[in-house]
């Protein structure tokens, strides 16, 4: 007897404004349980880099008058896609119910017996002011709003707003999708009684790395704004709020505040890098050049699991190597006690970490995070020490042979391997070539390995674009393909790696 077919259901879910740090916790949990996410063009992409290969990503972007799907095909994709017995994600930007068509979405589902779920979300109507540093309201200076759209459906005859009774009804004004008509709204606004020299701030890619403020005056707003520029996605506030920004602006100050700065990492490593940067201002553009795999053969490894106790060290030389061995071993039905009694040598702090997560505390740590720094910390006598090396199985030769150069017999077995992973290529190639990007970091030899096979050397190179490497292992591996990096980090980690940005970036600044 066949199974029954697995009920369908729509989750209309608030990305938030830009930042992906402001979606719901809800809503994160909803779009890890989904078949098919249904995505729009001001969703954040690192919302979308966790989602699973088995999960169709359909986009329905709409921007600057161009849709990749008309509303009414959205409505009928959501439907089909539930009939199938699919959990979809429409993931929307900002909240669904503001300005979003969420609501017509709710009604065709419901119209078609489809069950859904609204997830609310963070509006940029009050988001965006707020990573301004503009309050919504403020006591003694605002105590209300109104939110409106600065752009009516072209199908009407006139305007549904009563501009008279809007500009006298609350103390702040915010407008949505307004860039286009932003003198006919200052205009309205002023005609119905709004005075001219009422503080007025349009803020542009609000809460993300792209945002950029304009403070004026009502009257004035619109000129200045075609001036700087400004284009959607973009909204308008007005009202005495608008002159608090000065005092309590926040998210503009970040030292790599506006950089825009590729991260070439795995696909399931590069957001603990991307983290760092966005908390510094920094747009992260994430292209997985590598991926983490099985190694071509588990005999090795194997092998040498089943004889931990003939060794007197084990060195791990990454987290990487520390989570493909322990999970080998998981699947194999064992655990940490087969690391009884032998001492643990860990490259560097990141790998110590990752032991320690596993229960395991290292009995050596490199102070200087190299393969250098790792064979010093072990002495220059390995006289009939029996050492096993978990690595991976493209790694650079040169500790395996300082170690047998001090007496060691060193096992070498790959734990796992990396291989190229590379994202949109072309569009990656326009953005080096259009001079977009303002840093590439690179956090491992295999980084730079396979961004130079994806978009070639001479295109790095050609684009100018400053270069900074984890250590001197992957600045080595950089200048191999003639690629001059502009910093190394001094400490061999992460955190190494955004110092050296932030400093060197700095330093520039501080010249021009």
């Amino acid at each position: 007897m066949q199974g029954r077919m697995k009920k369908g259901k729509v989750f209309l879910i608030g990305a938030g404004p830009g930042d992906p740090g402001l979606i719901t916790v809800k809503g994160l949990r909803r779009l890890g349980q989904a078949d098919v996410v249904v995505y729009d063009h001001l969703v954040s992409p690192r919302l979308l880099s966790g989602i699973g290969p088995a999960v169709e990503v359909i986009y329905a972007g709409k921007e600057g008058g161009k849709h990749t799907l008309r509303q009414e095909d959205i409505c009928r994709l959501l439907v089909e896609k539930a009939r199938e017995g699919k959990l979809v994600a429409r993931l929307k930007g900002g909240d669904p119910f503001v300005f979003g068509r969420g609501g017509e979405e709710a009604l065709a589902l419901a119209e078609n017996g489809i069950a859904f779920e609204v997830v609310p979300g963070v509006t940029s109507a009050l988001a965006a002011p707020a990573y301004a540093g503009i309050p919504a309201t403020h006591r003694g200076l605002s105590s209300s709003v109104v939110i409106a759209t600065g752009h009516e459906d072209e199908a009407k005859s006139a305007s549904a707003i009563d501009w008279a009774s809007l500009a006298k009804g609350a103390d702040t004004h915010v407008f949505l999708m307004g860039v286009k008509n932003l003198s006919l709204v200052a205009e309205r606004l002023m005609a119905g009684g709004k005075a001219g020299e009422t503080p007025a701030a349009i803020i542009q890619w609000g809460t993300t790395p792209r945002q950029r403020t304009l403070v004026s005056t009502l009257a004035e707003i619109a000129d200045k704004a075609k001036e700087a520029g400004f284009e959607p996605p973009a909204a308008l506030v007005v009202g005495p709020v608008v002159s608090l920004r000065e005092k309590i602006k926040w998210f503009e100050g970040g030292p790599l505040f506006g950089k825009r700065i590729l991260v070439t990492r795995s696909r399931d490593q590069a957001s603990e890098l991307s983290e760092m940067l966005t908390e510094l201002g920094a747009e992260a553009v994430e292209f997985p050049t590598i991926r983490i795999a099985e190694p071509d053969s588990y005999a090795g490894l194997d092998s040498a699991l089943g004889e931990l106790s003939s060794f007197d060290w084990v060195i791990f030389s990454s987290g990487n190597g520390v989570r493909a061995v322990f999970e080998r071993l998981w699947r194999k039905g064992q655990d940490l006690r087969r690391f009884y009694g032998v001492k643990i040598a860990a490259i560097g702090p990141a790998t110590a970490e990752e032991l320690e997560g596993k229960m395991v505390r290292p009995d050596l740590v490199a102070e200087n995070f190299t393969s250098e720094g790792l064979l010093a910390a072990m002495g220059e006598d390995l006289g009939g020490r029996r050492i096993l090396l978990l690595r991976a199985q493209e790694a650079p030769e040169a500790l395996p042979e300082g170690l047998a150069a001090r007496g060691a017999e060193v096992v070498q077995v790959a734990a796992y391997k990396t291989v190229q992973d590379a994202g949109n290529v072309e569009e990656l190639k326009e953005a080096l070539k259009e001079g977009s990007l303002d840093a590439i970091t690179f956090t491992s030899s295999s980084t730079v390995q396979n961004l130079v096979a994806a978009v070639g050397a001479e295109v790095i190179r050609a684009s100018g674009v400053p270069i900074y490497c984890i250590g001197p292992v992957t600045d080595q591996t950089a200048r191999s393909f003639g690629l001059e990096p502009a910093g190394v980090a001094k400490e061999h980690t992460l955190e190494g790696v955004v110092e050296a940005l932030r400093l060197l970036i700095k330093a520039e600044e501080t010249k021009s």
